[in-house]
């Protein structure tokens, strides 16, 4: 079977669907797994960083390796630095996205943005998303997404301008808790930041900012567990959405939402292989991730945590923080929101500088 598609009898999602993300709800019918975008539809249409169609002097490297514990393609962007010499050895940086989102999109930027600062770096799309393999597509299973990160550094160490000895790590929104976690037993990562950092499995377990009581939470495991034993029987996989679906919003609803449906529902930074939609059947498994059990464990490798000081997920990196050990730091970029962090240039510029002084410091 190709890894990299689903069966066709499984891309129709019959009946209505409740967004599993936020301690809102939002109604969705009708949703359909879209099949992943054609080679010429991917060139036309996302170039390696939305918004940017002129990388300047930037190398932009389309590579493939594999996922060693799920056997499937994992798909990424190579960004090499301006005059690389393939006769030297670089620091590299594995840039992990977004919940629901892709190589192309702030994963894509950053990666990009440290390139102009001499690094080699890998933005890739996640095992189950993207262009990479692995199927029901769009699960967000966070076991896979770890072990993402140790396969991207499988690949970054085998790469002979690479020095395998300074390889740093880096994650962004929901990647962010996963670069941290990977960082925990995954030795070969010299240091870790995160931009907009969340724990996934907290968010599916309390609701943004403890918004979901323990009842709706077990009420979501019992749908969660029912839709799973439906699909075992051959039934469609049903989607839900991550990010809102239209800009109906309420005086309740989170700022981090209301501009999540600006960012990824928008010319601003939709793609075609984000739809910002999730399996839902995934959703036991991300609620029994814990991102941060166990942070003091990096230590003595440094940690880097930023953050807008406006944002409504700002508690995820303070948390981070108290937990890890020296060598930390917490960085807050006035202003700014959780989703200001992704592309917003006024944000990601001190953010950058910020992450270029860490990298540089412990990788170089």
């Amino acid at each position: 079977m190709d890894n990299t598609r689903i069966d066709e009898k499984r891309r129709k999602f019959l009946g209505a669907s409740v967004v599993a993300v936020s301690g809102v709800a939002i109604v969705g019918a009708g949703l359909t797994i879209p099949k992943q975008a054609s080679a010429q539809t991917r060139t036309s249409a996302g170039l390696a960083v939305i918004g940017r169609a002129d990388t300047g002097n930037i190398l932009v490297e389309r590579v493939t390796y594999v996922s060693r514990d799920a056997q499937t393609k994992i798909v990424g962007n190579l960004f090499k630095p301006a005059d690389f010499d393939p006769g030297k050895k670089y620091a590299a940086i594995v840039v992990t996205h977004p919940i629901g989102g892709v190589k192309e999109q702030t994963a894509g930027l950053y990666a990009l943005k440290l390139a102009e600062q001499g690094f080699i770096t890998l933005a890739y799309d996640a095992s189950y998303q993207g262009e990479s393999g692995g199927e029901p597509h769009l699960l967000e299973l966070p076991t896979a997404r770890v072990s993402d990160i140790s396969d991207s550094i499988d690949y970054l160490s085998r790469h002979p301008q690479v020095d395998p000895n300074r390889i740093g790590s880096l994650g962004i929104c929901g990647g962010g808790g996963y670069a941290l976690n990977a960082a925990q037993t995954e030795l070969r990562v010299k240091a870790v930041a995160t931009v907009s950092a969340a724990d996934i499995g907290d968010l599916r377990r309390n609701g943004l900012a403890n918004s979901r009581s323990y009842e709706e939470r077990v009420k979501l495991l019992q749908d969660a567990s029912a839709q799973r034993t439906r699909e075992a029987a051959g039934e469609p996989v049903r989607l839900t959405p991550t990010v809102p679906e239209t800009d109906n919003f309420t005086t309740s609803t989170p700022v981090m939402y209301r501009e999540g449906y600006e960012y990824y529902r928008t010319a601003r930074g939709q793609h075609p292989n984000s739809p910002g939609r999730s399996v839902f059947s995934g959703l036991p498994a991300q609620m029994a991730f814990f991102a941060f059990e166990q942070l003091e464990t990096i230590s003595p490798r440094p940690v880097l945590m930023i953050a807008g000081a406006n944002a409504d997920s700002l508690y995820f990196s303070e948390d981070a923080y108290k937990k890890a050990k020296e060598p930390k730091e917490l960085f807050l970029v006035p202003g700014a929101t959780h989703i200001d962090m992704y592309d917003r240039p006024q944000h990601v510029t001190p953010a950058v500088a910020k992450l270029q002084e860490f990298f540089t410091r412990n990788l170089i």
